[in-house]
């Protein structure tokens, strides 16, 4: 497995530990449980932090026991959540309120599982509703363009920032599946990118372009000599010191880069997920294959279990993505993988029938609007998390 970015000390208990029958005592149960039931070690260390901020509230109000908590309880911490606001005065978004109950709500429901309660206080809560938000900045052709021309490729680290940068639009992977890719994940003869336990503990294998294939292909025999330190455990990406980024550092390399290239947008990595997967919806993309490649299990409220070939995956990266071939797009280029040419509607039928981005077919299959609504959800998660790593 390989080896993940650097993670913060362990946190201080909360409560109090010494007593053997307190909220933080079956914290630590509930979250070795957890392990054992194989869930990543992020997912663990969320639960741990957001448990926490719950354990100190209820320490602070004298309740030390999971017996202490009942339901009104709960309605008062919810209120808290509600009413409380970040160091900038603004208050906490629906989506970090939902992240701050969900693990409250699935803590309870094992204690009462483990008999530890007689009944689940936790059970009856009502969650915040989810906003349905479309994605703020999504780039374009030419904004991408410009970002991807800002990193000075003379040196090791700004021809490593041109590779991240052309993974990251090629791809729309997650930041933390770029700090874990290996030397060996990459197979440019075949064109695909072997994703190892992405989110969910899930290996997926996903398409990548000509143009990302040639510069990760430059910066691994010109830049990475440079950088890596013996051992040398084959991760892609390195810092200067040769260790494996950490989240925070390369959200913000990707963040300065998108600052400097003056587009009049911001964002990070999950700015490239977006941008990726909206590109290839305007390329004529079925749904079905921008979610096989973003590595999404479930779109809206509807579980899709489509198992999406390859071959036929990366067919369908080459048709819609701009960056898929190494010549920069031209506007016939993009008329083309719009659908538009007959050629193409030939060759790819079921690529080009997708005009809306909608479902009319009564398949059940989520349109562009549930795709968005997902990514975005994922983007507040991805920065409420960047935002307690600091």
């Amino acid at each position: 497995m390989p080896p993940k970015g650097a993670r913060k000390k362990k946190r201080a208990a909360v409560g109090d530990p010494n007593d053997a029958e307190g909220m933080y005592a079956w914290m630590v149960r509930y979250l070795e449980a957890m392990r054992v039931r194989n869930y990543s070690e992020r997912t663990v260390e969320n639960r741990e932090m957001y448990l926490g901020f719950f354990i100190a509230w209820c320490d602070a109000r004298s309740l030390t026991r999971p017996q202490e908590v009942t339901k009104p309880i709960l309605d008062r911490y919810q209120r808290h959540l509600f009413h409380m606001r970040k160091t900038n005065g603004k208050p906490q978004s629906f989506s970090s309120q939902l992240q701050r109950l969900t693990p409250v709500r699935a803590y309870f429901k094992w204690l009462t599982r483990q008999n530890v309660l007689l009944w689940n206080p936790a059970s009856e809560i009502e969650l915040p509703r989810q906003e349905k938000r479309l994605p703020k900045h999504v780039l374009t052709i030419d904004d991408a363009e410009r970002v991807m021309d800002v990193p000075d490729v003379g040196d090791a680290i700004g021809l490593r920032d041109r590779a991240i940068l052309e993974t990251l639009y090629s791809t729309g992977i997650r930041r933390m599946e770029v700090m874990n890719l290996l030397v060996y994940d990459l197979d440019a003869e075949r064109g695909t990118l072997m994703v190892r336990q992405g989110k969910g503990k899930k290996d997926r294998m996903v398409p990548i372009g000509e143009r990302a294939i040639a510069w990760i292909a430059r910066y691994v025999s010109d830049a990475r000599p440079q950088l890596v330190m013996p051992p040398d455990e084959g991760v892609l990406f390195l810092t200067q010191e040769g260790e494996v980024l950490s989240p925070n550092r390369l959200t913000q390399l990707v963040r300065d880069y998108v600052n400097a290239a003056e587009v009049g947008k911001t964002g990070a990595c999950h700015l490239w997920r977006h941008t990726c997967a909206t590109l290839m919806l305007e390329g004529g993309a079925d749904i079905r294959y921008i979610q096989e490649m973003l590595g999404h299990v479930e779109l809206s409220t509807t579980q899709i279990y489509t198992q999406v070939s390859i071959r036929r995956l990366k067919a369908v990266h080459a048709l819609t993505h701009p960056s898929a071939k190494l010549d920069r797009p031209t506007k016939s280029s993009t008329t083309a993988a719009n659908g538009t040419s007959d050629e193409t509607a030939e060759a790819h039928p079921p690529l080009v029938a997708y005009r809306e981005h909608e479902d009319t077919s009564g398949s059940g299959v989520p349109g562009a609007t549930a795709l968005l609504e997902a990514l975005d959800a994922e983007a507040d998660e991805e920065h409420e998390d960047e935002r307690l790593e600091r």
